[in-house]
């Protein structure tokens, strides 16, 4: 999901959460540096010159005001939640309830980022659209050299590993048992790479075309960025919406039992870990 959704509009509409995923001792120093962080990963998306670069800098300097003040406290309320939860055993439902919570934030955040993407796409110079097509022709080789070109059992060596990475920020150490459960669940996950490189393609090309229409009609542009945002959570691509929600709720059950295979003490460190990340929402969110 993280790199379906990582592409230039999309990345900020989850920037917010991949902030509250980071390390809690460097999340405050992060979130402080997160325009200027997200400037330079637009940047090398559409090579700004300086007039857009003063307009862009000032509109992330806005979104994430807005972020501090309307999405932090909700995220510090959600991750309360998850504090409530950790110490017992959790069902796939329970999961992706949270999930659904997690989708609705991300919505809401991607609401926000319309307005200053759609003036974004009305200044982009035909230039600087190749640039972009040629980041997506990059990006396009690293997902193919990581999950297309690799044998199956590398692919799934690299799976296991990044899930087992995310996994220990919370829980600590996982046991063998507890590595190999999770290997086992990542090797019968519906996760399609051929699949999910075409979907990446499609909505590449929809990017460009959004774009272009966008500054062919530059009244509709925000309502277009809109539409393009939520083709993201609602593929025209006939069976993918399908597809897409059979990995997510694999991916709940998977959490669930990896989650139920935790010790009191592993359970323990998800709290703490978790009120740790709270507390420092909670700093970012006062005034001053």
């Amino acid at each position: 999901m993280r790199r379906i959704m990582a592409r230039p509009l999309g990345r900020l509409a989850v920037l917010g959460l991949a902030l509250v995923l980071a390390g809690c001792t460097a999340l405050r120093v992060v979130y402080h540096q997160a325009p200027s962080l997200t400037y330079w990963w637009i940047d090398g998306y559409a090579d700004l010159d300086n007039r857009q670069t003063a307009q862009v800098r000032a509109d992330l300097d806005a979104l994430f005001a807005w972020h501090r003040q309307e999405d932090l406290p909700r995220l510090a309320e959600l991750l309360r939640d998850w504090e409530r939860l950790a110490p017992n055993d959790i069902t796939a439902d329970q999961v992706c309830q949270q999930f659904d919570r997690v989708r609705e934030r991300l919505a809401r955040t991607a609401t926000e980022a319309v307005p200053p993407l759609a003036r974004l796409a009305l200044q982009l110079s035909p230039a600087q659209l190749d640039h972009l097509a040629r980041q997506q022709v990059k990006n396009n080789r690293e997902f193919e050299e990581d999950f297309i070109a690799a044998s199956p059992g590398r692919v799934l060596d690299r799976r296991t590993e990044r899930a087992q990475d995310r996994l220990e920020t919370f829980y600590g150490r996982l046991s063998d048992a507890q590595r190999s459960l999770l290997r086992q669940q990542l090797a019968a996950s519906p996760f399609d790479a051929a699949r999910t490189r075409q979907e990446r393609l499609v909505r590449q090309a929809d990017l460009l075309a959004t774009i272009r229409q966008a500054q062919a009609e530059p009244a509709s542009a925000g309502q277009r960025i809109q539409a393009h945002l939520n083709r993201f959570t609602d593929s025209p691509t006939p069976g993918y919406n399908a597809y897409l929600q059979s990995t997510v709720q694999h991916g709940c059950r998977q959490l669930a039992l990896i989650h139920n295979s935790t010790t009191a003490q592993q359970r323990q460190r998800a709290v703490a870990t978790l009120q740790q990340y709270g507390a420092d929402l909670r700093t970012l969110a006062s005034p001053g």
